[in-house]
């Protein structure tokens, strides 16, 4: 499965200022806007974004790796659609009801 490091390295510059949002909404010890990022945190949060839109896929794909690919691709349009809007929440804070930013 991609990681957000990966997306970052391999994205366009509105890719990579995505990525960077999204990290921004996983600040360190849930400090406020300008703390450093809790990369790990942002990470696992990805990782289950890409799950959850997984198991939701329709129709089935007749192969794993083009459902993950799907998925994959799926949560990367997330963070496009999300990135400029200062105010939105991550959606896995918002399930495990996580103090968002």
């Amino acid at each position: 499965m991609i990681t957000l490091h990966e997306v970052h390295e391999e994205g366009s510059e509105a890719v990579k200022a995505a990525v960077l949002a999204f990290g921004a909404r996983h600040p360190l010890d849930g400090a406020g806007p300008d703390a450093q990022p809790d990369w790990k945190w942002a990470e696992r949060h990805f990782t289950q974004l890409i799950m959850v839109i997984m198991g939701t896929a329709k129709p089935p794909q007749t192969r794993v790796t083009a459902t993950v690919r799907r998925a994959e691709t799926e949560a990367i349009g997330f963070l496009l659609a999300v990135s400029n809007r200062p105010n939105y929440l991550c959606p896995i804070c918002v399930m495990r009801q996580r103090p968002p930013l």
